[in-house]
């Protein structure tokens, strides 16, 4: 990959070293870069791709997220970052925002959910007790609290699966290697989460790596996690059901090895062209009135974040997805 004028160049190599035609994409169509496999290039591409803004998040041959290139932030500001920061030391805020977190991604579980029934799917059991556990989330009293109990409200969750996705079984989750085809599937979609998150973030003054409900490390933008616990329901979750469902993924997309399971590249790109196209579909926005993509749907998430940590708003509710969809 090199930089030819204003256009991307990409040429692929055989392993006899048999260069295949090249391809030219404009660099105004493109908004950030996924990289699955090897790939050659140089700094002076990055230079171009830091000036353009654009982003290239990595992946390994397992699926998994290794890391992302990301532009110099152009948007950061000391105020913001000193308030981000003042706020993940207060106990009271840092705990109110880890409940608007889980609380957000539950309600969000839950519709789905309520969706299936509704469709005499039989994931009642699951309802009743996702709900139960929901009523836990204002009461407690710290972070890691709140983390088990995201935990067992997810686990609850992933039992309907098995229910709601017709020719695949999930049996619990899995990762690391993921143990089936659903489990590949979420791991992957997962992953493409928690990057469109760190895009939109980066188009923020919010610092990706200070975060609320997952404490901050040394090597992860952890407030990515954060902010991905909302759309994951809403983005990953719908997609693994209409993927599998509406059988554009078959077990010929699939590698199944001794205990793993993965994607090979064919259902790589049927699963990147869905998310692709679901990150471009477009709702109508509760309280602005309009249209909005749920790509822009994640920015103004962000910006509802900001106002808190700035003051500027004395709550933060996070989206919550409408009945029908």
């Amino acid at each position: 990959m090199s930089r030819k004028d204003n256009t991307l160049k990409f040429v692929a190599v055989d392993e006899k070293g048999n260069e295949a035609p090249a391809k030219y994409l404009p660099i105004e169509g493109i908004e950030t870069l996924y990289v699955f496999g090897s790939i050659d290039t140089n700094s002076a591409l990055y230079n171009y791709l830091g000036q353009q803004h654009i982003s290239v998040h990595f992946f390994d041959y397992y699926e998994h997220y290794t890391g992302s290139f990301q532009p110099k932030d152009y948007l950061l500001a000391g105020k913001s970052q000193i308030e981000q920061t003042k706020t993940y030391l207060d106990k009271k805020r840092r705990l109110y925002l880890a409940q608007q977190f889980i609380e957000g991604g539950s309600f969000n579980m839950l519709q789905n959910l309520k969706y299936y029934a509704r469709r005499e799917k039989n994931v009642n059991d699951q309802v009743m007790s996702i709900e139960s556990l929901r009523n836990l989330i204002a009461p407690s009293a710290d972070v890691p609290g709140l983390m088990g109990i995201e935990g067992n409200i997810r686990q609850v969750y992933y039992q309907a699966f098995d229910t709601i996705i017709d020719n695949y079984n999930m049996g619990g989750r899995s990762k690391q290697p993921p143990g089936n085809e659903v489990n590949a599937l979420v791991s992957f979609m997962n992953m493409l989460c928690y990057t469109a998150v760190l895009d939109q973030i980066y188009h923020t003054q919010l610092n990706p790596t200070i975060s609320f409900l997952h404490e901050p490390g040394a090597r992860r933008y952890s407030l990515a996690l954060d902010l991905a616990e909302i759309f994951k329901p809403i983005l990953v979750d719908r997609c693994v059901f209409t993927l599998l469902n509406k059988g554009m993924l078959r077990d010929n997309h699939f590698d199944k090895k001794l205990n793993a399971c993965y994607l090979k590249e064919n259902g790589r790109k049927l699963v990147v062209q869905e998310w692709d196209s679901r990150l471009k579909e477009t709702i109508k926005h509760p309280t602005l009135g309009r249209s909005v993509s749920y790509k822009h749907l994640i920015r103004l998430e962000c910006y509802k974040l900001m106002k808190y940590v700035l003051k500027i708003e004395d709550y933060y509710r996070p989206y919550h997805l409408g009945g029908n969809w």
